[in-house]
Protein backbone atom coordinates (compact mmCIF):
# COMPACT_ATOMS: atom_id res chain seq x y z
CA UNK A 1 0.00 0.00 0.00
CA UNK A 2 1.08 3.72 -0.42
CA UNK A 3 0.04 7.13 0.55
CA UNK A 4 -2.15 8.76 -1.78
CA UNK A 5 -0.13 12.38 -2.75
CA UNK A 6 -2.47 14.80 -1.35
CA UNK A 7 -1.86 12.94 1.92
CA UNK A 8 1.08 12.91 2.18
CA UNK A 9 1.40 16.53 2.95
CA UNK A 10 -0.63 16.15 6.12
CA UNK A 11 1.57 13.41 7.55
CA UNK A 12 4.01 15.82 9.14
CA UNK A 13 1.60 17.49 11.10
CA UNK A 14 1.21 14.30 12.95
CA UNK A 15 3.52 16.17 15.34
CA UNK A 16 0.46 18.25 16.71
CA UNK A 17 -0.55 15.34 18.77
CA UNK A 18 2.26 15.05 21.27
CA UNK A 19 2.46 18.83 20.71
CA UNK A 20 -0.91 18.83 22.30
CA UNK A 21 0.13 16.58 24.77
CA UNK A 22 3.40 18.41 26.29
CA UNK A 23 2.23 22.05 26.15
CA UNK A 24 -0.58 22.30 29.24
CA UNK A 25 2.39 20.85 31.10
CA UNK A 26 4.74 23.18 30.16
CA UNK A 27 2.42 26.25 30.74
CA UNK A 28 3.09 27.79 33.66
CA UNK A 29 0.31 30.29 33.57
CA UNK A 30 1.87 33.47 34.65
CA UNK A 31 1.43 35.72 31.32
CA UNK A 32 -1.59 35.01 29.83
CA UNK A 33 -2.94 38.80 30.63
CA UNK A 34 0.56 39.78 28.84
CA UNK A 35 -0.86 37.74 26.02
CA UNK A 36 -3.80 39.02 25.76
CA UNK A 37 -2.58 42.86 25.88
CA UNK A 38 -0.22 42.18 23.21
CA UNK A 39 -2.94 40.80 21.14
CA UNK A 40 -5.30 43.46 21.59
CA UNK A 41 -2.50 46.22 21.12
CA UNK A 42 -2.56 44.60 17.53
CA UNK A 43 -5.91 47.05 16.66
CA UNK A 44 -4.04 50.17 18.57
CA UNK A 45 -0.62 51.07 17.19
CA UNK A 46 0.58 53.81 18.88
CA UNK A 47 0.36 57.03 16.63
CA UNK A 48 3.19 59.26 19.07
CA UNK A 49 5.50 61.30 16.41
CA UNK A 50 8.76 60.61 18.64
CA UNK A 51 7.69 56.74 18.70
CA UNK A 52 6.82 56.57 14.97
CA UNK A 53 10.14 58.84 14.09
CA UNK A 54 12.10 56.31 15.98
CA UNK A 55 10.73 53.37 14.46
CA UNK A 56 10.90 54.60 10.73
CA UNK A 57 14.49 55.68 11.67
CA UNK A 58 15.38 51.93 12.63
CA UNK A 59 13.38 50.91 9.25
CA UNK A 60 15.66 52.55 7.35
CA UNK A 61 18.51 51.24 8.74
CA UNK A 62 17.43 47.94 8.23
CA UNK A 63 16.49 48.72 4.43
CA UNK A 64 19.56 49.96 3.92
CA UNK A 65 21.14 47.10 5.52
CA UNK A 66 18.90 44.60 3.36
CA UNK A 67 19.98 46.44 0.13
CA UNK A 68 23.32 46.89 0.35
CA UNK A 69 24.36 42.77 1.30
CA UNK A 70 21.31 41.88 -1.22
CA UNK A 71 23.36 43.46 -3.84
CA UNK A 72 26.56 42.45 -2.56
CA UNK A 73 25.72 39.13 -2.12
CA UNK A 74 24.08 38.75 -5.85
CA UNK A 75 27.07 40.13 -7.25
CA UNK A 76 29.70 38.01 -5.41
CA UNK A 77 27.23 34.99 -5.87
CA UNK A 78 27.08 35.25 -9.08
CA UNK A 79 30.94 35.47 -9.81
CA UNK A 80 31.53 32.68 -7.30
CA UNK A 81 29.00 30.89 -9.16
CA UNK A 82 30.26 30.57 -12.48
CA UNK A 83 33.55 30.14 -10.88
CA UNK A 84 32.01 27.05 -9.58
CA UNK A 85 30.27 25.38 -12.85
CA UNK A 86 31.16 22.71 -13.40
CA UNK A 87 30.44 23.51 -17.09
CA UNK A 88 32.29 26.56 -17.24
CA UNK A 89 35.44 24.70 -15.97
CA UNK A 90 35.10 22.17 -18.23
CA UNK A 91 34.65 24.31 -21.31
CA UNK A 92 37.92 26.45 -20.75
CA UNK A 93 40.00 23.99 -19.59
CA UNK A 94 38.72 20.34 -20.15
CA UNK A 95 38.66 19.77 -16.50
CA UNK A 96 36.11 20.32 -13.44
CA UNK A 97 38.73 20.02 -10.90
CA UNK A 98 38.85 23.72 -9.90
CA UNK A 99 35.02 24.07 -9.37
CA UNK A 100 34.95 20.64 -7.64
CA UNK A 101 37.46 22.35 -5.02
CA UNK A 102 35.97 25.56 -4.95
CA UNK A 103 32.45 24.22 -4.01
CA UNK A 104 34.36 22.42 -1.19
CA UNK A 105 35.58 25.65 0.29
CA UNK A 106 32.16 27.32 -0.41
CA UNK A 107 30.59 24.68 1.75
CA UNK A 108 31.82 26.03 4.92
CA UNK A 109 30.20 29.85 4.97
CA UNK A 110 27.30 29.11 3.99
CA UNK A 111 26.49 26.22 6.72
CA UNK A 112 26.94 28.95 9.11
CA UNK A 113 23.97 31.22 9.89
CA UNK A 114 24.12 35.18 9.51
CA UNK A 115 23.53 35.34 13.44
CA UNK A 116 26.77 33.33 14.04
CA UNK A 117 28.50 35.38 11.82
CA UNK A 118 27.69 38.55 12.96
CA UNK A 119 28.10 37.44 16.45
CA UNK A 120 31.87 36.43 15.65
CA UNK A 121 32.51 39.62 13.35
CA UNK A 122 31.22 41.69 16.01
CA UNK A 123 33.71 40.63 18.21
CA UNK A 124 36.75 41.25 16.22
CA UNK A 125 35.19 44.29 14.10
CA UNK A 126 33.19 46.26 16.93
CA UNK A 127 30.37 47.63 16.88
CA UNK A 128 29.84 49.03 13.36
CA UNK A 129 27.18 49.16 11.01
CA UNK A 130 29.44 46.99 8.74
CA UNK A 131 29.16 43.96 10.82
CA UNK A 132 25.43 43.59 9.79
CA UNK A 133 25.78 43.73 5.81
CA UNK A 134 29.03 41.75 6.00
CA UNK A 135 27.11 39.28 8.50
CA UNK A 136 24.75 38.64 5.84
CA UNK A 137 27.06 38.93 2.49
CA UNK A 138 29.20 35.88 3.61
CA UNK A 139 26.71 33.22 3.71
CA UNK A 140 24.27 34.49 1.17
CA UNK A 141 27.31 35.12 -1.33
CA UNK A 142 27.66 31.52 -0.85
CA UNK A 143 24.29 30.34 -1.21
CA UNK A 144 23.63 32.32 -4.07
CA UNK A 145 26.90 30.61 -5.94
CA UNK A 146 25.67 27.60 -5.44
CA UNK A 147 22.37 27.61 -6.68
CA UNK A 148 23.99 29.56 -9.52
CA UNK A 149 26.09 26.86 -10.58
CA UNK A 150 23.70 24.14 -9.91
CA UNK A 151 21.38 26.31 -12.44
CA UNK A 152 24.25 25.99 -14.85
CA UNK A 153 25.73 22.27 -14.21
CA UNK A 154 21.81 21.91 -15.20
CA UNK A 155 21.62 23.26 -18.28
CA UNK A 156 21.39 20.98 -21.79
CA UNK A 157 24.84 21.60 -23.25
CA UNK A 158 23.64 21.00 -26.61
CA UNK A 159 23.28 24.50 -28.10
CA UNK A 160 27.12 25.34 -26.16
CA UNK A 161 28.62 22.24 -28.33
CA UNK A 162 27.03 23.43 -31.00
CA UNK A 163 28.96 26.66 -30.52
CA UNK A 164 32.28 25.53 -30.14
CA UNK A 165 31.80 23.13 -32.78
CA UNK A 166 31.07 25.84 -34.76
CA UNK A 167 34.74 28.15 -34.22
CA UNK A 168 33.43 30.06 -31.41
CA UNK A 169 35.57 30.49 -28.66
CA UNK A 170 35.09 29.62 -24.93
CA UNK A 171 33.92 32.79 -23.69
CA UNK A 172 31.78 34.03 -25.94
CA UNK A 173 30.32 30.82 -26.58
CA UNK A 174 29.59 30.01 -22.78
CA UNK A 175 27.47 33.72 -22.95
CA UNK A 176 25.81 32.81 -25.86
CA UNK A 177 24.69 30.00 -24.84
CA UNK A 178 24.22 29.93 -20.99
CA UNK A 179 23.36 33.52 -20.59
CA UNK A 180 19.60 33.36 -21.77
CA UNK A 181 18.17 30.23 -19.90
CA UNK A 182 19.91 31.33 -16.82
CA UNK A 183 18.78 34.60 -16.62
CA UNK A 184 15.02 33.71 -15.50
CA UNK A 185 16.36 31.68 -12.64
CA UNK A 186 18.84 34.38 -11.40
CA UNK A 187 16.12 36.84 -11.47
CA UNK A 188 13.72 34.54 -9.58
CA UNK A 189 16.20 33.68 -6.84
CA UNK A 190 17.47 36.73 -6.97
CA UNK A 191 14.03 38.39 -5.58
CA UNK A 192 13.76 35.63 -2.89
CA UNK A 193 17.21 36.81 -1.33
CA UNK A 194 16.08 40.11 -1.16
CA UNK A 195 13.11 38.87 0.88
CA UNK A 196 15.32 36.95 2.97
CA UNK A 197 17.95 39.48 3.12
CA UNK A 198 15.21 41.73 4.96
CA UNK A 199 14.23 39.30 7.33
CA UNK A 200 17.69 38.30 8.40
CA UNK A 201 18.23 42.73 8.94
CA UNK A 202 15.96 42.79 11.51
CA UNK A 203 16.81 39.50 12.98
CA UNK A 204 20.38 41.15 13.23
CA UNK A 205 19.01 44.28 14.80
CA UNK A 206 17.21 42.04 17.81
CA UNK A 207 20.78 40.78 18.84
CA UNK A 208 22.58 44.54 19.17
CA UNK A 209 23.62 44.94 15.14
CA UNK A 210 20.96 48.01 15.01
CA UNK A 211 17.77 48.55 12.84
CA UNK A 212 14.29 47.59 13.44
CA UNK A 213 14.87 44.74 15.07
CA UNK A 214 16.66 46.51 17.97
CA UNK A 215 13.74 48.79 18.59
CA UNK A 216 11.07 45.43 18.78
CA UNK A 217 13.10 43.86 21.10
CA UNK A 218 13.33 47.00 23.48
CA UNK A 219 9.30 47.24 23.09
CA UNK A 220 8.73 43.95 24.40
CA UNK A 221 11.30 43.87 26.86
CA UNK A 222 9.80 46.68 28.40
CA UNK A 223 5.93 45.56 27.32
CA UNK A 224 5.40 48.81 25.24
CA UNK A 225 2.53 46.73 23.32
CA UNK A 226 1.58 49.31 20.99
CA UNK A 227 4.92 51.11 20.32
CA UNK A 228 5.60 47.03 19.31
CA UNK A 229 3.15 46.76 16.82
CA UNK A 230 3.56 50.28 15.14
CA UNK A 231 7.25 48.94 14.18
CA UNK A 232 5.32 45.61 12.82
CA UNK A 233 2.76 47.15 11.10
CA UNK A 234 5.88 49.82 9.63
CA UNK A 235 7.83 46.27 8.89
CA UNK A 236 4.80 44.02 7.65
CA UNK A 237 3.84 46.99 4.74
CA UNK A 238 7.78 47.01 3.36
CA UNK A 239 7.76 43.44 3.35
CA UNK A 240 4.37 43.42 1.19
CA UNK A 241 5.24 45.92 -0.98
CA UNK A 242 8.84 44.16 -1.68
CA UNK A 243 6.53 40.75 -2.58
CA UNK A 244 4.14 42.95 -4.56
CA UNK A 245 7.18 44.65 -6.36
CA UNK A 246 9.01 41.06 -6.90
CA UNK A 247 5.82 39.16 -7.89
CA UNK A 248 4.99 41.95 -10.94
CA UNK A 249 8.76 42.19 -11.86
CA UNK A 250 8.51 38.32 -12.27
CA UNK A 251 5.55 38.03 -14.21
CA UNK A 252 6.50 41.19 -16.25
CA UNK A 253 10.06 39.42 -16.85
CA UNK A 254 8.92 35.84 -16.90
CA UNK A 255 6.09 35.81 -19.89
CA UNK A 256 8.28 36.19 -22.84
CA UNK A 257 9.68 32.79 -22.69
CA UNK A 258 7.26 31.37 -24.29
CA UNK A 259 5.89 31.35 -28.47
CA UNK A 260 9.30 31.70 -29.76
CA UNK A 261 10.05 35.12 -28.22
CA UNK A 262 13.06 33.82 -26.13
CA UNK A 263 15.80 36.22 -27.47
CA UNK A 264 13.75 38.67 -27.76
CA UNK A 265 12.28 38.96 -24.12
CA UNK A 266 15.67 37.82 -22.85
CA UNK A 267 16.87 41.44 -24.30
CA UNK A 268 14.50 43.40 -23.25
CA UNK A 269 14.79 41.85 -19.54
CA UNK A 270 18.30 42.27 -20.15
CA UNK A 271 17.98 46.16 -20.93
CA UNK A 272 15.42 46.56 -17.92
CA UNK A 273 17.99 44.89 -15.35
CA UNK A 274 20.89 46.80 -16.44
CA UNK A 275 18.87 50.04 -16.06
CA UNK A 276 17.74 48.85 -12.79
CA UNK A 277 21.04 48.24 -11.53
CA UNK A 278 22.02 51.85 -12.87
CA UNK A 279 19.39 53.48 -10.87
CA UNK A 280 20.25 51.37 -7.88
CA UNK A 281 23.55 51.88 -7.77
CA UNK A 282 23.47 55.85 -6.90
CA UNK A 283 21.19 54.66 -3.96
CA UNK A 284 23.52 51.72 -2.74
CA UNK A 285 26.41 54.79 -2.65
CA UNK A 286 23.74 57.37 -0.77
CA UNK A 287 22.73 54.48 1.97
CA UNK A 288 25.98 52.93 2.44
CA UNK A 289 27.07 56.75 3.36
CA UNK A 290 24.21 57.69 5.55
CA UNK A 291 24.72 54.60 7.52
CA UNK A 292 28.68 55.43 8.41
CA UNK A 293 30.14 52.50 6.32
CA UNK A 294 33.99 52.62 6.19
CA UNK A 295 35.71 50.43 4.15
CA UNK A 296 38.90 51.19 5.84
CA UNK A 297 37.78 50.86 9.18
CA UNK A 298 37.33 46.06 8.50
CA UNK A 299 41.09 46.72 8.68
CA UNK A 300 40.95 47.91 11.85
CA UNK A 301 40.72 44.16 13.56
CA UNK A 302 40.62 43.90 17.55
CA UNK A 303 42.57 41.26 18.76
CA UNK A 304 40.87 38.06 20.02
CA UNK A 305 41.77 36.79 23.59
CA UNK A 306 44.35 33.90 23.34
CA UNK A 307 43.36 30.38 23.62
CA UNK A 308 44.76 28.44 26.41
CA UNK A 309 45.54 24.76 25.58
CA UNK A 310 44.25 23.49 28.69
CA UNK A 311 40.55 24.49 28.73
CA UNK A 312 40.40 22.27 25.54
CA UNK A 313 40.01 19.14 27.78
CA UNK A 314 37.14 21.55 28.89
CA UNK A 315 35.75 22.08 25.65
CA UNK A 316 35.43 18.55 24.76
CA UNK A 317 33.91 17.40 28.14
CA UNK A 318 30.49 19.69 27.31
CA UNK A 319 27.40 17.17 26.51
CA UNK A 320 27.92 17.40 23.24
CA UNK A 321 25.14 14.33 22.46
CA UNK A 322 22.65 16.10 24.00
CA UNK A 323 23.23 19.55 22.47
CA UNK A 324 23.20 17.80 19.11
CA UNK A 325 20.40 15.73 19.71
CA UNK A 326 18.23 18.79 20.82
CA UNK A 327 19.39 20.52 17.80
CA UNK A 328 18.08 17.44 15.45
CA UNK A 329 14.79 17.34 17.29
CA UNK A 330 14.06 20.73 17.69
CA UNK A 331 14.97 20.96 13.44
CA UNK A 332 12.50 17.90 13.05
CA UNK A 333 9.66 18.91 15.20
CA UNK A 334 9.74 22.64 13.66
CA UNK A 335 10.20 21.37 9.86
CA UNK A 336 7.12 19.04 10.82
CA UNK A 337 5.48 21.75 12.50
CA UNK A 338 5.89 23.87 9.09
CA UNK A 339 5.73 21.51 6.37
CA UNK A 340 2.19 20.01 7.94
CA UNK A 341 0.67 22.75 9.38
CA UNK A 342 0.28 25.19 5.92
CA UNK A 343 -1.64 22.86 3.77
CA UNK A 344 -3.84 21.49 6.65
CA UNK A 345 -4.65 24.77 7.73
CA UNK A 346 -5.00 25.23 4.77
CA UNK A 347 -7.84 22.80 3.95
CA UNK A 348 -9.58 23.78 6.86
CA UNK A 349 -10.02 27.25 5.86
CA UNK A 350 -11.33 26.16 2.42
CA UNK A 351 -15.45 26.62 2.57
CA UNK A 352 -14.74 29.84 4.54
CA UNK A 353 -14.39 32.66 2.06
CA UNK A 354 -13.03 34.89 4.54
CA UNK A 355 -10.36 32.03 5.62
CA UNK A 356 -7.86 32.63 2.77
CA UNK A 357 -7.29 36.01 3.86
CA UNK A 358 -6.64 35.35 7.45
CA UNK A 359 -4.37 33.21 6.61
CA UNK A 360 -2.61 35.45 4.23
CA UNK A 361 -2.16 37.78 6.97
CA UNK A 362 -1.16 34.96 9.74
CA UNK A 363 0.98 33.93 7.10
CA UNK A 364 2.72 37.38 6.81
CA UNK A 365 3.13 37.69 10.17
CA UNK A 366 4.60 34.47 10.58
CA UNK A 367 7.40 35.77 7.82
CA UNK A 368 7.73 38.95 9.27
CA UNK A 369 8.05 37.98 12.98
CA UNK A 370 11.48 37.00 14.00
CA UNK A 371 11.66 34.21 15.77
CA UNK A 372 13.38 35.01 18.65
CA UNK A 373 10.95 37.43 19.34
CA UNK A 374 8.17 34.46 18.96
CA UNK A 375 10.09 32.26 21.57
CA UNK A 376 10.45 35.75 23.58
CA UNK A 377 6.85 35.99 23.93
CA UNK A 378 6.00 32.28 24.08
CA UNK A 379 8.19 32.03 27.53
CA UNK A 380 5.26 34.61 28.70
CA UNK A 381 3.36 31.78 29.15
CA UNK A 382 5.72 28.59 28.34
CA UNK A 383 8.98 27.23 30.28
CA UNK A 384 11.91 27.31 27.96
CA UNK A 385 12.81 24.29 26.72
CA UNK A 386 12.66 22.30 22.70
CA UNK A 387 8.92 22.35 22.71
CA UNK A 388 8.77 26.43 22.79
CA UNK A 389 11.43 26.67 20.17
CA UNK A 390 9.84 24.49 18.32
CA UNK A 391 7.25 26.43 18.38
CA UNK A 392 8.72 29.77 17.75
CA UNK A 393 10.48 28.19 14.78
CA UNK A 394 7.97 26.29 13.33
CA UNK A 395 5.18 29.31 13.02
CA UNK A 396 8.22 31.42 11.16
CA UNK A 397 8.65 28.75 8.45
CA UNK A 398 5.07 28.22 8.61
CA UNK A 399 4.43 31.58 7.04
CA UNK A 400 6.95 30.88 4.59
CA UNK A 401 5.77 27.71 3.37
CA UNK A 402 2.06 28.88 3.65
CA UNK A 403 2.66 31.62 1.19
CA UNK A 404 4.75 29.31 -0.81
CA UNK A 405 1.55 26.82 -0.98
CA UNK A 406 -1.17 29.44 -1.37
CA UNK A 407 0.31 30.90 -4.64
CA UNK A 408 0.90 27.42 -6.45
CA UNK A 409 -2.89 26.66 -5.28
CA UNK A 410 -4.02 29.79 -7.01
CA UNK A 411 -1.47 29.37 -10.12
CA UNK A 412 -2.35 25.40 -11.07
CA UNK A 413 -5.25 24.61 -13.21
CA UNK A 414 -8.54 24.13 -10.83
CA UNK A 415 -9.76 21.68 -13.69
CA UNK A 416 -9.50 18.44 -11.21
CA UNK A 417 -11.25 20.25 -7.95
CA UNK A 418 -14.18 21.90 -10.57
CA UNK A 419 -14.66 18.44 -11.48
CA UNK A 420 -15.05 16.67 -7.99
CA UNK A 421 -17.10 19.38 -6.94
CA UNK A 422 -19.68 18.76 -9.70
CA UNK A 423 -19.68 14.97 -8.62
CA UNK A 424 -20.59 16.35 -5.29
CA UNK A 425 -17.50 16.17 -2.71
CA UNK A 426 -17.38 18.83 -0.43
CA UNK A 427 -14.77 21.31 -0.87
CA UNK A 428 -12.44 20.29 1.79
CA UNK A 429 -11.95 16.85 -0.41
CA UNK A 430 -11.84 18.23 -3.44
CA UNK A 431 -9.23 21.22 -2.60
CA UNK A 432 -7.27 18.52 -1.04
CA UNK A 433 -7.34 15.69 -4.19
CA UNK A 434 -7.95 18.39 -6.62
CA UNK A 435 -5.15 21.14 -6.60
CA UNK A 436 -2.71 19.28 -3.66
CA UNK A 437 -2.61 16.54 -5.19
CA UNK A 438 -1.05 18.24 -7.86
CA UNK A 439 1.62 20.03 -5.98
CA UNK A 440 2.43 17.06 -3.42
CA UNK A 441 5.56 16.37 -4.30
CA UNK A 442 7.10 19.64 -5.40
CA UNK A 443 6.02 21.30 -2.15
CA UNK A 444 7.26 18.47 -0.12
CA UNK A 445 10.35 19.03 -1.74
CA UNK A 446 10.37 22.54 -0.92
CA UNK A 447 10.00 21.47 2.42
CA UNK A 448 12.96 18.83 2.21
CA UNK A 449 15.39 22.38 1.53
CA UNK A 450 12.98 24.56 4.19
CA UNK A 451 14.35 21.47 6.27
CA UNK A 452 18.10 22.55 5.92
CA UNK A 453 16.70 26.03 6.19
CA UNK A 454 15.83 25.24 9.75
CA UNK A 455 19.16 23.48 11.17
CA UNK A 456 20.93 26.90 10.42
CA UNK A 457 18.07 28.53 11.90
CA UNK A 458 18.09 26.67 15.23
CA UNK A 459 20.90 28.40 16.66
CA UNK A 460 18.64 31.53 16.66
CA UNK A 461 16.04 30.20 18.76
CA UNK A 462 18.35 28.03 20.38
CA UNK A 463 19.69 31.15 22.27
CA UNK A 464 16.31 32.46 23.94
CA UNK A 465 14.91 29.14 24.51
CA UNK A 466 17.55 27.70 25.49
CA UNK A 467 17.89 24.25 23.95
CA UNK A 468 20.22 22.96 21.59
CA UNK A 469 23.65 24.32 20.00
CA UNK A 470 22.65 27.99 20.28
CA UNK A 471 22.31 28.14 23.87
CA UNK A 472 25.72 26.67 24.25
CA UNK A 473 27.29 29.02 21.58
CA UNK A 474 25.53 32.17 23.27
CA UNK A 475 27.30 30.57 26.97
CA UNK A 476 30.38 30.26 25.40
CA UNK A 477 30.38 33.70 23.72
CA UNK A 478 29.10 35.66 26.94
CA UNK A 479 32.37 33.97 28.81
CA UNK A 480 34.47 34.23 26.01
CA UNK A 481 35.24 30.73 25.74
CA UNK A 482 37.12 30.65 22.36
CA UNK A 483 38.36 26.84 22.75
CA UNK A 484 34.41 26.21 22.97
CA UNK A 485 33.44 27.96 20.09
CA UNK A 486 35.61 27.00 17.32
CA UNK A 487 34.16 23.24 18.59
CA UNK A 488 31.01 24.84 18.14
CA UNK A 489 31.25 26.12 14.93
CA UNK A 490 32.61 22.94 13.45
CA UNK A 491 29.68 20.71 15.15
CA UNK A 492 27.45 23.27 13.42
CA UNK A 493 28.64 23.22 10.54
CA UNK A 494 29.25 19.84 10.17
CA UNK A 495 25.27 19.30 10.87
CA UNK A 496 24.67 21.14 8.47
CA UNK A 497 26.22 19.69 5.60
CA UNK A 498 25.06 16.77 6.51
CA UNK A 499 21.84 17.98 6.46
CA UNK A 500 22.16 19.93 2.96
CA UNK A 501 23.19 16.50 1.70
CA UNK A 502 20.02 14.42 2.95
CA UNK A 503 17.39 17.41 2.06
CA UNK A 504 19.28 17.44 -1.53
CA UNK A 505 18.88 13.58 -2.28
CA UNK A 506 15.54 13.96 -0.78
CA UNK A 507 14.02 16.98 -3.60
CA UNK A 508 16.33 14.47 -6.29
CA UNK A 509 14.28 11.46 -5.26
CA UNK A 510 10.79 13.75 -4.76
CA UNK A 511 11.48 15.56 -8.21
Amino acid sequence: MKVAAPLQVLIPAVVILPLAVVLPGLCHGGGWDLIGAFAAAALQPSFDPIVLASLLKGLGVTVGVALLSWSLSLLLGLVLGLASSRLVWTTLIGGALPAELLRRLLALPRSIHELIWGLLLLQVLGLQPAVAVLAIVIPYSALVARVISDQLDALPDQPLKALLSSGSGGPAALITAIGPPLLPGVISYGGYRLECALRSATLLGVFGLGGLGNELLLTLQSLEFHELWSGLWLLLAVMLSLESLIRTLRKRWGLANRFGRRQAGVGRRGQEILILFALLLPLLLAIAQNLGIDPAALLHWQPLPPMDGSNWQDALALPWGRLISNTLWLTLLSACLAVGGAPLLLVLVAPWPLGQQLLRLLWALGRLWPPPLTALLLLFVFQPGLWTAALALGFHNLGILGRLLLEGTETCSGAPEDALHSQGVGPRIALLYGRLSALARSYLAYGAYRSDVILRETVVVGMMAGTGLGTQLQESLSSFAWDQISLLLVVYAALTLVGEDLSDRARRRLL
